[in-house]
């Protein structure tokens, strides 16, 4: 009870009690914009051991037949006891000579970082290889789809394969020329990935019953594409066909990660590397690359610094890595545990 000669405090106006609450809100609203926008200072993930070029070398190595069909390249690996076979179709402006390291079977394979981790992942888990070359720098969805449909049923019943699994993966021009591949029945696939790309679904109402369960691996970087994938994923769904999405965020680079990822470099030139786009601009403050690797003139500093031989020959293998820290649109092997699972999945 208040004493007769204890007055009590004088209320807050509402003006003032509107005041402070616009002020803590606005405040707020501040803080957690700064803290959901800003990027963050170290990797998203950590570049693990299992994730280094030579991550298999104690039990994958790469011994590939290599042949022509049809006038075109075949380049294939069957490991002892095969679980399932894959297809692999790749990128405009690539072969299926980038998925296997250079060897004497191989003079003319390249062993592009992404490329081949996704083939040493796949012997690992025991998949049957098979790698294609389009027959243009692209693919196209009518009458190569036919040849190569013939291809690989030729293929897999040649090598006694006729019994297994049957899944593919396709990225960029290679995902919508496998999403067009599956929209026959005959082709089989048990599963399928698209990585970064939509697939070839002009007419979503006309997807097949029994088209195979599909995995798309995208970079929610290229926005415009990310609607797509979901429009597309949506039009899947009901067809009624199984359907999971992984999305790859950029992330930033580290000293040691070129040398992690590509075979020909090493330490001391990743480290090198490194600092001299950190010292032009190339990459923020936290590793971040600021453009894609292909508008970016790292090629022409790198020439400039006399860091590597005029003849190194793999400033295709640093570009890949650079647009896969960018995260817009290139092949990656990173996710490849959630794409061999999606496949494990679907085998039965």
């Amino acid at each position: 009870m208040w004493r007769r000669h204890h007055r009590p405090t004088t209320p807050p106006s509402l003006l003032a009690i509107t005041t402070t609450t616009i002020i803590v809100v606005f405040t707020l609203t501040i803080f957690f914009y700064a803290i959901t926008t800003r990027k963050p200072s170290i990797p998203q993930f950590q570049h693990s051991s299992e994730l280094k070029w030579n991550s298999f070398e104690s039990s994958v190595q790469f011994n590939p037949t290599v042949e022509q069909s049809n006038g075109t390249d075949l380049i294939y690996q069957i490991p002892d006891s095969p679980r399932a076979v894959l297809f692999l179709a790749h990128g405009c402006g690539r072969r299926a000579a980038d998925f296997w390291d250079r060897s004497p079977g191989c003079p003319h394979c390249a062993g592009l970082p992404e490329d081949r981790l996704i083939v040493l992942h796949a012997l690992h888990r025991r998949f049957a290889v098979l790698t294609v070359s389009s027959s243009a720098e692209c693919w196209s969805l009518g009458r190569e789809t036919r040849t190569v449909r013939w291809i690989i049923k030729r293929w897999v019943e040649s090598n006694g394969l006729a019994g297994l699994p049957l899944a593919a993966m396709g990225a960029s021009s290679g995902g919508y020329f496998v999403s067009a591949l599956a929209a026959s029945a005959e082709m089989g696939f048990s599963s399928i990935a698209i990585m970064i790309a939509e697939g070839a679904f002009e007419d979503t109402k006309k997807i097949r019953k029994g088209y195979p369960p599909t995995l798309f691996l995208h970079m929610p970087k290229d926005r415009r594409r990310m609607r797509l994938v979901e429009l597309n994923m949506g039009a899947l769904r009901r067809a009624g066909v199984p359907v999971r999405e992984v999305r790859c965020a950029e992330f930033p680079l580290t000293p040691e990660f070129l040398s992690d990822r590509i075979p020909a470099l090493d330490r001391k030139s990743s480290v090198e590397l490194f600092a001299l786009f950190r010292n032009e601009g190339f990459i923020d403050e936290n590793g971040y690359m600021r453009k894609d690797g292909r508008s970016t003139n790292w090629k022409e500093a790198v020439k400039r610094s006399g860091l590597l031989p005029e003849k190194f020959g793999w400033e295709g293998h640093i570009e890949e890595e650079l647009n896969l820290a960018f995260g817009y649109h290139e092949m990656t092997s990173l996710q490849s545990d959630d794409m061999f699972d999606w496949f494990e999945s679907h085998m039965s």
